[in-house]
């Protein structure tokens, strides 16, 4: 944690890492996502049917971490530096009970784009792994579905004009207002299994000046899925239509993971790498902490949910390789 890794540059803590689990024994690839980027992958043979995983990065701002009795504070405690740690404990206990099908992958830029876990996807270890952990804050619990995100820009286009004569120009923003109005008034379907689709304006930006007409403008839009983005993007398209344009930045589809008798078992609202690390086997879903302090500058984890963890992730790796 002491080591920043805000998404675009977790290049040091992924030397640290490597350095760390050779002195370690494992063997150890860093694969080059770009310049600065690398993911971490270890193993301790060349058949890890189970691979521990979560992500290198955090969100900006860097917090650097302070701990109590009770707690390890600051950014990356429970999202997700605090379940490496935990990993890489569950994985060094596992090998001392001689069990060494397993294997770590810890993917860069989770938090933006998920290219990390879309380069780690074409790794040939995927092929081989049955079993892939993901480690999210989850309160411990295994999750066995989570939504998906679909982000998208909305713009519109106006006329410049100046605005003591308003009728020489037409509003973008005030296009956009409107075309926002209409989507926050829609009902989206929802999901039995999933829950409740969810729809977050969370950025708007337009205009020139005070005293312009603004030509242009555009909000971020944030949809939690419950359903295949098709659904919601139609939906979308017909609020719209020649007000503005939509402009797709990405999107993880909602998905089911694996259920595993004996686990605590949720559904969970935010999205993972796992929608793009299709080729990692059976997915499943846990790891320390609470998501509701993630991103947050009261980040924190509780250092006896980090120490149950280890004992989850060990009887979770123990029956899934006991599994035929």
């Amino acid at each position: 944690m002491n080591i920043p890794s805000v998404s675009g540059d977790e290049k040091a803590v992924g030397f640290f890492l490597r350095d760390y689990l050779e002195s370690l024994g494992w063997t150890v690839e860093l694969q080059a996502v770009s310049e600065n980027q690398n993911n971490v992958i270890a193993y301790l043979n060349d058949t890890p049917r189970v691979f521990l995983s979560t992500h290198l990065d955090t969100v900006p701002p860097f917090i650097a971490p302070t701990e109590d009795e009770e707690k390890i504070y600051g950014r990356g405690a429970c999202d997700a530096k605090g379940i490496i740690a935990s990993q890489i404990i569950a994985a060094e206990n596992l090998r001392k009970e001689g069990i060494n099908d397993i294997g770590l992958l810890y993917t860069v830029e989770e938090e933006t784009s998920s290219i990390g876990a879309k380069a780690a996807n074409k790794h040939p270890l995927a092929a081989k792994c049955e079993y892939l952990i993901n480690g999210e804050p989850t309160d411990n619990d295994l999750a066995i579905g989570s939504k998906g995100t679909f982000r998208l820009k909305i713009l519109t286009e106006g006329k410049a004009a100046h605005s003591a004569y308003p009728e020489m120009g037409e509003s973008a923003i005030e296009k956009l207002i409107d075309i926002l109005q209409d989507v926050l008034k829609t009902e989206f379907p929802n999901d039995e299994f999933f829950g409740e689709t969810t729809v977050n304006i969370g950025t708007i930006e337009g205009g020139i000046a005070l005293n312009v007409i603004p030509p242009r403008a555009e909000a971020g839009i944030a949809v939690r899925l419950t359903t295949p983005r098709n659904t919601i993007e139609t939906l979308l398209e017909e609020i719209v239509e020649d007000r503005g344009k939509i402009e797709v930045l990405s999107c993880s589809e909602p998905i089911k993971m694996l259920a595993v008798e004996g686990f605590n078992q949720k559904t969970v609202r935010f999205t993972t790498d796992i929608p793009y690390l299709t080729n990692w086997g059976k997915p499943l879903l846990l790891g320390a902490g609470s998501i509701l302090v993630a991103h947050t500058k009261d980040e924190f984890v509780l250092k006896k949910d980090l120490e149950t963890a280890v004992e989850l992730y060990v009887n979770l790796v123990k029956k899934l390789l006991t599994t035929k």
